[in-house]
């Protein structure tokens, strides 16, 4: 096939499915309806991965702890998130363009690509465990499973953010409907106070609370930074914050409520969240033929709505870098992910990922801080601009300080102030070229 039919086909597919606006801004006339940016939004963070988290945070610090740590640290994210997410909204751009107005048109490759290859390992990661559960619990063939769940993934990111919108409607009800029966089923077997009184696995708390709010800000710190890919979809800065509320604190609270309160209830010694003592594994624990069938569509539905968001990212990062569609990318990145998934190595790469996830944060608060502090409405008039760097560099710095040093400290939130402040004092210093610092 030659390039004027491949950019035919393409055409072709766009005008079904829509366009996705990889190089351009949103134009008013194509933006969505607030329910329909919300079930994007609130479909990404109420999954089963929130709630192996939530079991963590209690895991490790106690009900209590847990709990306040969970709605702070979602609390955090409601005002990361949704300030990234009205400069999306306000201007159209996705994360890539905005990213270019900030680090240049050239520049603008480092952030972008960072964020777009993080979201693809955990494209890849979700994809993984969704085969290693499905395997381990209906003895069933893990490279098919995978193959089987990351080919669907890929279907749903190629529809666009339409099929991001029909897979939310879709995976939040039944999270809820499920979620909602494991917290009362295992609930019912102690009692409320008892699970407010948890002190953590064998009894002894070892997670500090700076710990706990990194772990739940990092769970989406990649994805939320990008945030714009999704909101520049949103009308208006009402429906934008709408939409993030129902994210952040919302459905990531929820999800974590759910692991947090059956480990709490359960009490089980040394229970393994990742394993068998989760949600999913406590539904097929019942041996019941149709919870389990039940369990076996969930989870596919449930990790398949992560998978399809950060893919979605991911493609939609790396196609503005290499001038292309989201949708081939999301095909080809796609294959990949299946590959390093299918391929069981993708355990490798969680604590590599957790790893440059700590070069995130930074990102967005020089993000913020240029567009609403130092140069707003500001458009893309350079193709390097060194003081985001220099912020970047510092930001990352105090971020692997505070990582190996000084590990009773938030790891996220030392690394976005750090940046944020550093990025202030570079282009807000009293000069003559403070507005093209």
């Amino acid at each position: 096939m030659n390039n004027k039919a491949e950019i035919e086909t393409l055409d072709s597919v766009d005008h079904i499915l829509g366009e996705e606006y990889e190089h351009q801004p949103v134009p008013t006339a194509a933006r969505r309806s607030t329910f329909s940016v919300t079930t994007v939004w609130i479909g990404f963070p109420m999954i089963i991965t929130g709630a192996m988290t939530g079991s963590i945070l209690v895991l490790g610090m106690g009900f209590t702890s847990a709990l306040w740590a969970m709605v702070i640290g979602n609390l955090i994210m409601f005002a990361y998130v949704g300030a990234l997410g009205l400069l999306g909204t306000n201007r159209g751009m996705n994360f890539a363009l905005l990213a270019s107005i900030v680090f240049g048109r050239k520049g603008y490759v480092f952030a972008s690509g960072l964020l777009s290859t993080l979201l693809l390992g955990w494209y890849a990661v979700q994809t993984g465990i969704t085969g290693a559960l499905i395997s381990s619990a209906y003895d069933l063939n893990y490279v098919a499973m995978t193959i089987v769940a990351g080919l669907l993934y890929i279907g749903i990111t190629f529809v666009g953010v339409h099929g991001l919108h029909l897979i939310g409607l879709v995976s939040v009800p039944l999270f809820v409907i499920l979620g909602g029966w494991v917290v009362f089923d295992t609930a019912s077997a102690t009692s409320w106070q008892a699970i407010l009184a948890y002190p953590g696995n064998n009894g002894a708390a070892t997670m500090s609370m700076g710990v706990g709010l990194t772990v739940v800000i990092a769970l989406f710190i990649d994805a939320g930074t990008v945030s714009a890919d999704f909101n520049r979809w949103a009308k208006d800065s009402r429906s934008s914050l709408i939409a993030t509320f129902s994210a952040f604190p919302f459905a990531n609270l929820i999800a974590m409520l759910v692991g947090g309160i059956m480990t709490a209830a359960l009490a089980v010694p040394n229970a393994n969240p990742f394993g068998a003592d989760n949600m999913f594994g406590h539904m097929n624990g019942k041996q019941m033929a149709f919870l389990s069938a039940l369990a076996f569509v969930f989870l596919y539905l449930n990790l398949g709505s992560v998978c399809a968001h950060c893919l979605y990212n991911a493609a939609t990062g790396w196609s503005r870098i290499f001038g292309t569609r989201m949708r081939v990318m999301a095909v080809i990145l796609g294959a990949i992910g299946i590959a390093v998934a299918a391929g069981n190595v993708w355990a490798f790469f969680i604590q590599w990922l957790s790893l440059l996830g700590i070069l995130v944060p930074p990102i967005g608060a020089i993000i913020l801080v240029d567009q609403y502090l130092a140069r707003r409405n500001a458009e893309i008039d350079r193709d390097w601009r060194p003081s985001a760097f220099i912020a970047w560099i510092i930001g990352s710095a105090v971020a692997v300080i505070v990582e190996f040093y000084l590990p009773h400290f938030s790891t996220a939130i030392s690394a976005a102030l750090a940046g944020g402040i550093a990025y202030a004092a570079l282009a807000l210093r009293p000069s003559p070229e403070r507005v093209t610092a």
